[in-house]
């Protein structure tokens, strides 16, 4: 293995153990806040960890590929003016697109806090989140049309046999409001996944971030001053898991994402960066003393094994294959 790859190995199993263990930031700070002003200040928070990195691409001219990007979305952009609707013109402007990746997120984050807040436990909230790697190739297949492998079929009937041991151990009436909106949010990343790959391939991923995490941040606050949850006192409680969840979930994860990516092919990536439900239980059990019966551990094992397979390469080996 080649120096570069191993750094940015070690960067993407880093990536996912500060993903894994913001699980637990962000059930402890649903002691003290609510839900939408813990999304608020979070984000926010990780919308101006990205501003130094703007800044340092600007000043070290690195901005180039950024501005290439820009240039050919802009590019894009004038041959859908002549070509196309005014509605599709829109879609061609990078801070709209930035505004619709940043509802999708603040609706997909929203529910994940609710889920949270109700169901107090980081380890399930994570490996029911992680079914959205299950969820991507599976809504591309029926919306965009994608062909898929067989194997994302054998991962989606892993995945539902590892939620029906997890989440229905009596019966369907077992099924908690938790679980539900954690599925849900499971829907909704794998959207967002979607919407970055179909609108924003030609945006810059910083600038295209920095402003989805503001536009989230917008909505939360809105939200939050709407039910008036505004809680300063609540904030200063938690104020530990807030800086994780804002500066370490989003501004150093992602960094760090972005360097991992570099250096690591594609496949091996996204498996690296799937473990962050593996540390989502790992930091339940240390820190919050979270135990699940050997059921759940088999649910959670069935996901995980489930989220893997969804990632193999689409194709059967030469041998499988009938052509």
């Amino acid at each position: 293995m080649k120096r570069q790859e191993l750094v940015g190995t070690l960067c993407l199993l880093l990536t996912a153990l500060i993903w894994g263990f913001a699980f637990v930031a962000q059930v402890q700070g649903m002691d003290s806040m609510s839900p939408m002003f813990f999304n608020a200040t979070r984000f926010m928070l990780g919308a101006l960890s990205l501003v130094p990195i703007l800044l340092w691409q600007r000043g070290r001219g690195s901005s180039s590929t950024s501005e290439a990007a820009d240039t050919a979305a802009v590019g894009a952009g004038d041959q859908l003016v002549q070509t196309s609707s005014p509605a599709i013109r829109l879609l061609a402007n990078p801070i709209i697109i930035s505004v619709i990746c940043g509802i999708v997120l603040f609706t997909a984050s929203t529910l994940q806090q609710y889920g949270i807040l109700y169901g107090k436990s980081a380890g399930r909230a994570g490996f029911l989140t992680a079914m959205y790697i299950v969820m991507v190739p599976l809504l591309a297949f029926v919306f965009l049309r994608r062909r898929i492998g067989v194997l994302v079929f054998a991962a989606v009937a892993l995945s539902i046999a590892g939620f029906y041991s997890l989440c229905i151990t009596d019966g369907f009436g077992s099924i908690g409001l938790a679980d539900i909106l954690l599925v849900f949010t499971a829907v909704l990343f794998a959207v967002h996944i979607l919407v970055i790959d179909t609108l924003g391939a030609k945006v810059d991923a910083i600038k295209l971030s920095f402003g989805q995490f503001c536009t989230t941040a917008v909505l939360s606050w809105t939200g939050s001053l709407i039910e008036g949850s505004v809680d300063w006192a609540g904030a200063a409680h938690s104020w530990i898991p807030i800086l994780y969840a804002g500066f370490g979930s989003v501004g150093i994860a992602y960094t760090l994402q972005v360097v991992g990516q570099q250096w690591v092919p594609p496949t091996r990536a996204s498996l690296l960066m799937s473990l962050e439900s593996f540390f989502s239980a790992v930091g339940g059990a240390l820190l919050l003393g979270e135990v699940m019966t050997s059921r759940g551990y088999l649910g959670c094992a069935l996901i995980f094994i489930g989220t893997l397979l969804a990632q193999a390469p689409a194709k059967l080996p030469k041998f499988l294959r009938k052509d």
